[in-house]
């Protein structure tokens, strides 16, 4: 029994570590892998001794000595009871992708989907896409439930991935010392959807709907970082659903002036085709062309859920068409006949 509550203790301390302390940041896969043994080793310490109440009454006051000097140690260690022990790797997870100081390679490793959790080999247990293993469990928990959430419109997994992305940048944000963190990290993951652009672009849309208050700053970042990567920007107004686009609109004042400054740029792209009677794109984007009577579509779906937003865009419209000269003939002025399309 000692022995027992030697390691009940150790693996305690463990959880504050991967928690609260910079260590770490020197973490490789092997020490990952370790910690998630001894997070399954406590879980079935509960599972054999929850019901035998004199072994149990033993475990709770070993935790109550250790967490007495864990949160001497560890400001902001909030403890761990007998019944925490049932879900420790979870909190070793939620631990660990809080800790600002966790290495990006750990991350990769975690959320690594060309390879997931070998569950059946002896030894150390790979933990090759251990978050990406959890996101599949969710999907297929949402897949088998009525979805009345933005899951509709963005997709369980990248519900879950966008409301991780808002704790880690939270965690990261925290931490003054190390402002240029936030945007490596979001810098790293894009580099990491190389030909996964548009789900990362929903990943961020779910992040963005995302209605926690505490996560307000994080939003602001993560905004202020879409307007400077510009083709991300373009590739969500152009491939996400429109109604998808239209909440982040309503939800987020920097997104939908970013928004209307993309379908300007789109509008300002295209050349009047005499062959086709109709304004085309001269540049695709993202690969993507947009139609003039696309565009048209986007600004009145955009008046209609910001009525407010309506003024101010026609009177842009209009000087912009005076600044092409204030024609009225169709096909000299993109600005001209944009207004009378949307005036109609």
């Amino acid at each position: 029994m000692e022995a027992v509550l030697k390691n009940l203790a150790s693996t305690a301390e463990l959880l504050a570590v991967a928690g609260h302390s910079g260590v770490v940041d020197q973490w490789d896969k092997q020490t990952l892998s370790r910690a998630f043994d001894w997070a399954r080793y406590c879980e079935h310490l509960f599972s054999r001794f929850h019901n035998n109440p004199s072994i149990r009454s033993i475990m709770e006051k070993q935790l109550q000595l250790t967490n007495q000097s864990l949160r001497a140690a560890f400001p902001g260690y909030t403890g761990v009871s007998f019944t925490d022990l049932s879900r420790c790797q979870h909190l070793l997870l939620v631990g660990l992708l809080n800790n600002p100081e966790l290495p990006i390679s750990i991350m990769k490793t975690l959320f690594d989907t060309t390879s997931l959790v070998d569950t059946t080999q002896t030894g150390h247990q790979d933990v090759t896409g251990f978050c990406s293993h959890i996101i599949q469990c969710r999907s297929a928990c949402k897949v088998l439930s009525p979805l009345t959430d933005l899951s509709a419109g963005v997709g369980a997994d990248a519900e879950v991935q966008g409301v991780m992305l808002m704790e880690r940048l939270d965690a990261l944000l925290s931490q003054a010392s190390q402002p240029s963190q936030p945007e490596h990290i979001l810098d790293s993951v894009l580099q990491g959807c190389e030909g996964a652009v548009g789900h990362f672009c929903l990943v961020i849309a779910a992040a963005l709907l995302t209605t926690k208050n505490s996560q307000t700053a994080s939003q602001d970042f993560l905004l202020d970082w879409l307007q400077r990567e510009q083709r991300v920007l373009q590739h969500m107004c152009s491939s996400l659903p429109a109604t998808l686009i239209i909440d982040l609109a309503k939800q987020h004042r920097k997104f939908r002036d970013a928004y209307c400054d993309v379908l300007k740029k789109w509008a300002s792209d295209m050349e009047y085709s005499m062959s086709e009677g109709e304004w085309v794109q001269t540049t695709s984007t993202d690969r993507r062309t947009v139609s003039f009577q696309r565009l048209t579509e986007y600004f009145v779906a955009l008046f209609e859920a910001c009525p407010s937003l309506r003024g101010d865009v026609e009177k842009e419209l209009n000087a912009l068409k005076v600044s092409d000269g204030d024609f009225d003939v169709r096909g000299l002025s993109v600005w001209g006949d944009l207004l009378s399309a949307l005036n109609k």
